[in-house]
C-alpha cells in the first residue's frame, strides 16, 4: 500500500478513491449509529458528513488530514429535540449550535486559544460530558430489553432482545479489546453486524422496505424551522465537543507531525466544524464533528494526504443517494442498537470524569464542588426555567448554569 509522508500536501489522485472508501467505513459504524438512535434519516447523516467534511477541507486549506461525521454529544438533545419540536425545529437549535462554534472561532481569532479554558474550563466541560451520558442510560436500558427508547411499550420480546443485546454489547468488548490492526477501528460496526446476523433467526428483521426500494433516491431532506427554544436547549451542548475538538486537532497532528493550531490554526479548524454543523443542520441530519476513529486509522495506515479525506467526503455523498443502503440501515432492530447504547452512553460518561481527572482539582473545593454539583443535578434532575412560552431544561440549562457560575463565583483564595 502506498503511503504518503508526514510532511505531504494535498494531492488529489484517483487511485485514492480505495483509501478514501476504507476511511469512510471506518467512520460508517458510528456516523449512522446517531441517526439510527435519534429518529434522523441516515441517508441524509451520510450526504452531511460528506459535504461538511468537504466545506471543512476549504476552510482549513485543505492541510488537516481528518473526517467528519454525526457527533455523539448531541444525542440526548436530539432525542429530546424530535419528540418535542420535531425535526425542523430541532434542526433550528442544531443550526445556532455550529454558529456558536463560529462565535468561538473568532473569539480564539483575536484573543488567542487561552480564553476557551478561562470561560469553558474542565470544571465546567467534564460535568456537561457527564450528564449527556447519563441522562441517556435509561433509553439504553430500555431498547436492549426490547423496548422503546421511552420503555412506554414492548417491540421485541425481553429474552430475545437480551440475547441479541448481549451479542452487540459483547462483540463490540471484545473488538475493541482484543481487536488488531482495522478490526480495532471499528468495534462499533462489529457489534452492529454481529447483532443483525443473530436478529435474523428470531425473525426480527423484515427485507421488504430493501427490497421495495430504488437503487436510486433522493435524501429525505429536512429544513430547519425557526425555534427558540430549542436554540437555548442545544447549544450550551456545543460547549464540550467545542473544547473537545482542540484535543482532536492535537492528536492528528501528533500522528502527521505538523502543528494545525498554528496552520491553518484552531480558529479555522474550529469554524469548519461549526459551519460544518450549521450546513448539516440545513438539510436534516446530525452535527459534524471530528472523528477519532478516522484519526487511528491514519495513524494505521500513514496515509497523510488530506485528499483521501476528499475521496472518504465523495462516497459518503454518493452513498446517500442510494435508496437501498438507508432501507437496508433502517431495517436493525432496536435491541442491536440497545447493546452498543449500553456501553456508548457508560463511555461518554467517563471521557467527562477523565476531563475531570486530567485537571487535576480538588472537587471538594467549595467553588468546584458548587459548579458541578449544580451542573450534574440541574442535568440529570431535568430542571427546568420558563419565561413565558420561552424555556430550557436539562442539559440546557446545566450548560448555561456551568458557565454563569464558573464566571460569578469567587476564585480560591491564595494560601500566603
Amino acid at each position: 500500500m502506498e503511503t504518503q509522508s508526514p510532511s505531504s500536501d494535498y494531492n488529489f489522485r484517483p487511485q485514492d478513491i480505495i483509501l478514501g472508501a476504507q476511511m469512510l467505513f471506518v467512520a460508517l459504524g458510528a456516523l449512522v449509529l446517531v441517526p439510527l438512535l435519534t429518529g434522523l434519516n441516515p441517508n441524509v447523516a451520510l450526504f452531511t458528513a460528506g459535504a461538511g467534511t468537504l466545506l471543512f477541507q476549504i476552510i482549513t486549506k485543505g492541510k488537516v488530514p481528518i473526517f467528519l461525521a454525526s457527533s455523539f454529544a448531541f444525542i440526548a438533545p436530539i432525542i429530546y429535540g424530535v419528540q418535542t419540536w420535531g425535526i425542523a425545529g430541532t434542526m433550528c437549535g442544531l443550526l445556532a449550535a455550529g454558529l456558536f462554534y463560529v462565535l468561538l472561532s473568532i473569539l480564539i481569532y483575536f484573543q488567542g486559544g487561552e480564553i476557551l479554558h478561562k470561560i469553558l474550563p474542565p470544571i465546567v466541560t467534564g460535568p456537561v460530558i457527564m450528564v449527556i451520558g447519563l441522562i441517556l442510560a435509561p433509553v439504553a436500558v430500555f431498547m436492549a430489553t426490547g423496548m422503546t427508547g421511552d420503555g412506554s411499550f414492548e417491540l421485541v420480546p425481553r429474552n430475545t432482545a437480551l440475547i441479541v443485546s448481549a451479542t452487540s454489547l459483547a462483540v463490540t468488548l471484545l473488538v475493541s479489546l482484543l481487536g488488531h490492526g482495522m478490526f480495532k477501528l471499528i468495534p462499533i460496526l462489529c457489534g452492529i453486524s454481529a447483532g443483525y446476523l443473530v436478529s435474523i433467526p428470531f425473525g426480527l428483521i423484515d427485507f421488504t422496505p430493501v427490497r421495495e426500494a430504488s437503487w436510486f433516491a433522493m435524501p429525505t431532506f429536512t429544513y430547519p424551522e425557526w425555534n427558540l427554544e430549542a436554540i437555548f436547549f442545544i447549544v450550551p451542548v456545543a460547549i464540550a465537543p467545542a473544547i473537545e475538538h482542540f484535543g482532536d486537532i492535537l492528536a492528528i497532528g501528533s500522528v502527521t507531525n505538523k502543528d494545525y493550531v498554528k496552520d491553518p490554526g484552531i480558529h479555522r479548524t474550529l469554524l469548519g466544524d461549526g459551519l460544518a454543523t450549521s450546513l448539516a443542520a440545513c438539510f436534516g441530519g446530525p452535527p459534524n464533528t471530528t472523528y477519532s476513529e478516522v484519526t487511528g486509522a491514519v495513524t494505521l495506515t500513514k496515509s497523510f494526504n488530506p485528499a483521501i479525506m476528499t475521496w472518504a467526503a465523495i462516497v459518503a455523498i454518493i452513498l446517500a443517494f442510494v435508496g437501498k443502503v438507508g432501507a437496508m440501515l433502517q431495517t436493525i432492530p432496536s435491541p442491536v442498537m440497545g447493546g452498543i447504547m449500553l456501553l456508548l452512553f457508560g463511555a461518554i460518561t467517563v471521557v467527562g470524569l477523565n476531563t475531570l481527572v486530567r485537571a487535576q482539582k480538588d472537587l471538594t473545593e467549595p467553588r468546584n464542588l458548587a459548579i458541578i454539583s449544580l451542573i450534574m443535578v440541574l442535568g440529570i434532575g431535568g430542571m427546568s426555567f420558563s419565561a413565558g412560552a420561552f424555556t430550557v431544561k436539562g442539559i440546557g440549562l446545566a450548560g448555561i448554569a456551568g458557565v454563569l457560575l464558573n464566571l460569578i463565583l469567587p476564585g480560591k483564595k491564595k494560601e500566603a
